[in-house]
């Protein structure tokens, strides 16, 4: 007998190979690898942090006892990023009067026209904006009827649910924000055990702009 970990991953249900493997097929396809591909997502950080128990230890001749308590509703920030393959935008915090809030359609879209609409117009004129898609996963804040504005700002080269490219759902391990980029971020970020939001905000913004290029790079890369 030999003791196995458990694997966990994301929920499929039976229709969902065909329409992920429908969606590696259409980036495949339409996406060149010479064009710029944006994939964007959210992320909670909570003050209190986590902790990956199979790495952390206390050494000491005898037992301590020590314990990692984590409160039941740890005060967060929510943060929204958009990754390519040369490097980060963001982070964007989603908050009022310094109080963090929920992404509705709305802030969604304000955050679309007041932080990543003045991004582009330098981009677009290095990289032509027809070489430059934007993806998002299907949330209902991404997808409400008043988001896709964002139509304008990326004329046929939208991935998300009812794009130009259908995003599949429940495909999170499809994208590199959430196979790689929040998990690294975490890491990085909880071993300065900030003590306040203002604090943990300096933190994530901090190693956000430490990542170097060649890491986007390499995760960016298509199959």
């Amino acid at each position: 007998m030999h003791p196995y970990k458990i694997v966990v991953t994301q929920e499929l249900f039976p229709r969902d190979l065909e329409t992920r493997t429908t969606l590696c097929q259409d980036l495949l396809r339409n996406v060149p690898r010479t064009d710029v591909l944006l994939f964007t997502d959210e992320a909670h950080f909570h003050l209190s942090g986590t902790v990956n128990k199979q790495n952390f230890r206390y050494w000491s001749e005898h037992n301590p006892q020590e314990l990692h308590q984590r409160p039941l509703y740890s005060p967060k920030v929510t943060v929204w990023c958009a990754i390519f393959s040369f490097g980060v935008w963001g982070p964007y915090f989603f908050e009022e009067d310094g109080t963090t809030v929920t992404v509705t359609s709305n802030r969604y879209c304000e955050m679309l026209e007041h932080f990543l609409r003045p991004k582009l117009n330098d981009f677009f004129h290095e990289y032509g904006q027809q070489n430059v898609w934007f993806q998002q996963d299907g949330a209902t804040a991404h997808t409400a009827r008043q988001t896709f504005g964002i139509r304008e700002m990326f004329p046929g080269h939208i991935v998300s649910l009812r794009g130009d490219i259908g995003w599949s759902p429940r495909s999170p391990d499809l994208n590199p924000c959430d196979f790689f980029f929040w998990g690294y971020i975490k890491a990085q970020v909880y071993q300065h055990r900030p003590q306040t939001l203002e604090a943990l905000k300096e933190v994530i913004i901090l190693e956000i702009a430490a990542i170097p290029p060649e890491m986007t790079l390499s995760h960016r890369k298509l199959p």
